[in-house]
């Protein structure tokens, strides 16, 4: 099962973000004061900011967190995946898959594209994206911190 993240969910979600910013499918970790801001931020609503959790059999399994921006190069609503993360014990059940048919099909009505990033060694991840679908856009990204 895929629902909105409700308050209830702080505890999970902190640990299984913690978890996702110390794993290899990130560069760095984040502050925590980021994973809580970012948790009131999906709680007040924002379309900024969504997030889901999936549950297997009951128990809190894993999430994704969205995010919205528009693209006049996509010619509308880009849906970015910002994260996603599935619980170890949980991995291997298809859940991974369940949560992209949930992010796909939200999508199809509303936005042009739907966007992620890999580091570049997540081999497998990247794997599993190319055979979603997904292709390589080749960007080199750039940012800059306020």
């Amino acid at each position: 099962m895929i629902r909105s993240v409700v308050p209830e969910d702080k505890e999970p979600y902190i640990a299984m973000t913690e978890a996702f910013y110390r794993s290899d499918a990130v560069l760095h970790s984040i502050p925590q004061a980021h994973i809580q801001r970012t948790f009131e931020t999906i709680l007040n609503g924002s379309p900024y900011a969504q997030g889901y959790i999936a549950e297997h059999e009951g128990k809190t399994a894993g999430y994704v967190l969205l995010a919205m921006t528009y693209s006049n190069e996509a010619g509308g609503l880009v849906l970015w995946i910002e994260e996603i993360y599935i619980v170890p014990e949980f991995r291997g059940l298809g859940l991974g898959g369940e949560l992209f048919a949930f992010i796909e099909s939200m999508a199809k009505s509303s936005y042009a594209r739907i966007r992620l990033e890999s580091e570049p060694d997540n081999l497998r991840a990247l794997a599993l994206y190319q055979r979603m679908g997904y292709a390589d856009l080749s960007y080199r990204q750039l940012y800059k911190d306020l």
